[in-house]
């Protein structure tokens, strides 16, 4: 309970910057899982939405609040499993995006993940990514996710796209 609260203040306290919306910024992604959940979730899809300000013209900083849900295995060894749990997190996180380019960028999102699914504390969040910018909004990314979770670590690795309304970079 306390994590779902958490959860809504911190997504409240990011949907306060639309009104502005300049760096608003929403995206949608999916990932393979690996290392030590990949025998337990086949596929991870998530929703981030946040705010980046352009500090200048390479460097943005901002916040993301997000969505991951992997979703269980159902085949291994040709038997199959239907006990698996889905495996929820809301990430709240500061992001930081480097622009060397005007159509690449290098960052990364750091915070913490709450967990949803029972028996999910979350734990330690960080996403690095890489950003290839189609015109002035639209972003195809690649990027690594890792969450602590106890003695294990959620790992995937994540492609997406951003769109960001009224991003005013090369105006």
């Amino acid at each position: 309970m306390k994590n779902l609260l958490a959860a809504t203040l911190m997504a409240l306290f990011s949907f306060t910057f639309l009104q502005a919306q300049e760096g608003f910024k929403i995206e949608i992604q999916g990932g393979l899982p690996f290392n030590d959940f990949n025998t337990d979730v086949s596929l991870a899809i998530g929703l981030d939405v946040g705010y980046m300000r352009a500090i200048n013209p390479t460097f943005d900083l901002g916040a993301t609040v997000g969505y991951i849900h992997g979703i269980p295995e159902t085949f291994h060894s040709e038997v199959v499993l239907t006990d698996l749990p889905t495996i929820q997190f809301v990430p709240l996180a500061g992001s930081v995006r480097i622009w060397p380019s005007r159509s690449i960028s290098f960052g990364i999102d750091a915070g913490h993940a709450l967990g949803l699914n029972e028996g999910n504390d979350g734990g330690l969040y960080y996403r690095p990514t890489v950003g290839f910018l189609f015109g002035t909004s639209t972003e195809i990314n690649l990027s690594y996710t890792s969450i602590g979770v106890g003695d294990r670590d959620w790992t995937t690795v994540t492609l997406g796209i951003e769109y960001t309304f009224l991003n005013d970079r090369f105006n």
